[in-house]
């Protein structure tokens, strides 16, 4: 059957699907960037809490940028960062970004030091936090929900991946799907908001587990997701197994089709932060299309052109 596409659909972007980066840009009237933080945070799931090595995707610095180096202080790492935009002064607006490793993993009285310090210059007007859902006690959530206020971007981002315990269990998570599914619960219950990490083309997951997921996330009270595809990254215990027994990679004309799939079946209300993810040349082992993220952005816009769909088609209210 003929689909017919809205003219317009959605009030902070132009594109088929509900941009986080033009929400941003329309509610604080000019391009907003993050400024990746290394505060030195280790992980359950590698200090021998849970687990020795991490997931099996990640890498030795925890998804760290490169401006975010562990040696120097957070006021440095985020100086450094706003330098390396070379971004004029008429639109220096910013949001700390606490990226490497599991940035809830401490005391209270350490996160609320380390937040208070990356919040404290003038031109930061949010506060996003990656963790993991283990690493959410009731007294952490409260203290991230002091930072919550209408003219602030507060944002948990939290590492989903999937809805599938076998999935996770593969990526040696450390935690299944109901801790994922608590912890979104508890965040939202204190008005936090939370954009969770997917990943698509994980070893095992068919089309309709991944569809799945999508579906199970329809239902929850998340604010945002982050795509990424299934990257094999040097020097982690992925690319040890796809070492000695090869992984079939998912084509990039597949993860376009994921991702519109699954961007059907997304609230309309969820603002997508990332569709790709990438990574440096010289530390992707596959899939190296995965280098050519405006090519992989222009596809996704032209399936939908094609399609005649949307974010939120198939779950219209």
């Amino acid at each position: 059957m003929q689909t017919t596409r809205k003219k317009k659909r959605f009030d902070v972007s132009p594109k088929p699907y509900n941009s986080f980066g033009d929400y941003l840009c329309k509610k604080y009237s000019g391009q907003i960037l993050k400024l990746p933080i290394n505060a030195k945070f280790s992980c359950p799931n590698r200090d021998g809490k849970i687990s020795f090595g991490g997931c099996v995707f990640c890498a030795e610095d925890g998804s760290a940028s490169p401006s975010a180096s562990s040696q120097f202080d957070i006021i440095t790492q985020m100086n450094t960062a706003k330098e390396g935009f070379k971004r004029s002064s008429k639109t220096g607006a910013y949001i700390a970004y606490f990226q490497a490793f599991t940035n809830t993993y401490s005391s209270c009285e350490k996160l609320k030091l380390l937040y208070d310090t990356a919040i404290s210059q003038n031109d930061i007007i949010g506060l996003m936090i990656a963790t993991r859902p283990d690493c959410l006690s009731d007294d952490i959530v409260n203290l991230i929900a002091e930072y919550a206020k209408d003219d602030f971007e507060l944002w948990v981002e939290l590492g989903m991946q999937s809805a599938h315990d076998k999935t996770l269990n593969y990526l040696n998570r450390g935690h299944d799907f109901n801790c994922t599914e608590d912890a979104i619960n508890r965040l939202a219950d204190k008005n936090i908001p939370i954009c969770v990490h997917i990943i698509l083309g994980v070893p095992g997951e068919t089309w309709h587990d991944m569809m799945h997921t999508a579906n199970v996330l329809a239902k929850l009270p998340i604010s945002g997701i982050k795509f990424h595809q299934m990257h094999i990254i040097k020097g982690t215990r992925l690319a040890k197994i796809h070492e000695e027994n090869p992984i079939l990679q998912i084509s990039m004309k597949e993860y376009v089709s994921y991702i519109c799939d699954f961007l059907e079946r997304t609230r309309k209300n969820v603002l997508i932060h990332r569709l790709t993810g990438d990574r440096d040349a010289s530390t992707l082992i596959a899939p190296l299309w995965g280098l050519h993220k405006g090519s992989i952005q222009k596809a996704i816009s032209d399936e939908f052109e094609k399609r005649g769909t949307y974010q939120g088609f198939l779950i219209e209210e």
